[in-house]
């Protein structure tokens, strides 16, 4: 069968962000096998585009939400070899952000998911915030200060081990399509990384997706979640609205600073 195509190109993109991409599109799509979801196929890749194949929209349903439950489930399980590693088959600068300002997402080999989530996610994001004058030094702090008591706010999730994670798992790269009559979830757009299995549920969470019930209880049904997790969104939310201060400012920053009380809060009460 021939697929239909949608190609993605910018002017000048960052050295490897088309590569990044396709690479974490496979490594995700490799999943498959083991019962993760269905991946945006990679037709064609090279340093100034990426074609993939184009996706019929239809609208999700319960059933497909909570088999998208199961299927993201497995991805994850499937793993990766370290916190913070590169999707197979790439070496490189990773990404993360929008096409037409993506910034840098350090990739490579931390000991532990605490080290991982300060000096390869929050910290870098915050820096690159004051360097944009969008943060200052008060954020940095702020930050720091989440970061050194990242064993409280994180509880039982710091027991898990690396995940296959999407990376940039809102409900914007999250589409529905219909394949012989079933609806089903296909990915796209990742910033694919080893991470921590709640990083993609707090992505969905963040600006809302349909049934997301269905898909917490299907996920759930597959590998059940450290106690807790909800209250953890705001911790791996941290992150993506860091980034949303750098691309666009404005509000995000407030947000940004009232999402460090409520963790700082937290952090002094024990949660």
């Amino acid at each position: 069968m021939t697929l239909s195509v949608h190609r993605k190109t910018r002017p000048f993109p960052p050295k490897g962000f088309f590569p990044c991409e396709a690479a974490g599109l496979r490594w995700m799509g490799a999943a498959t096998a083991q019962g993760g979801p269905r991946v945006c196929k990679v037709i064609d890749v090279d340093e100034g585009h990426l074609d993939i194949e184009k996706i019929t929209p239809a609208s999700p349903t319960a059933e497909a939400a909570r088999a998208f439950g199961h299927q993201l489930a497995h991805m994850h399980d499937a793993g990766a070899p370290s916190w913070g590693a590169a999707p197979a088959g790439y070496t490189g600068e990773s990404y993360f952000g929008p096409l037409q300002d993506p910034v840098p997402m350090p990739t490579g080999v931390w000991k532990d998911v605490q080290d991982y989530f300060a000096d390869a996610r929050l910290l870098p994001m915050v820096r690159l915030g004051m360097r944009r004058g969008v943060l200052d030094d008060m954020d940095l702090d702020h930050a720091q200060k989440i970061c050194d008591n990242l064993d409280t706010l994180l509880g039982p999730a710091s027991d898990d081990t690396p995940s296959r994670v999407h990376g940039d798992l809102w409900n914007g790269n999250l589409m529905w399509t219909k394949d012989h009559g079933t609806t089903q979830a296909v990915l796209i757009d990742p910033a694919a990384h080893g991470g921590h299995r709640e990083e993609d549920l707090a992505m969905l969470d963040l600006f809302g997706v349909p049934f997301q019930d269905e898909i917490l209880a299907g996920y759930n049904e597959v590998h059940p979640l450290a106690a807790g997790y909800e209250r953890r969104y705001t911790l791996w939310q941290l992150y993506p609205i860091a980034g949303h201060c750098v691309f666009f400012g404005g509000g995000y920053v407030d947000e940004f600073r009232a999402m460090c009380s409520r963790l700082l809060s937290d952090a002094r009460f024990g949660l």
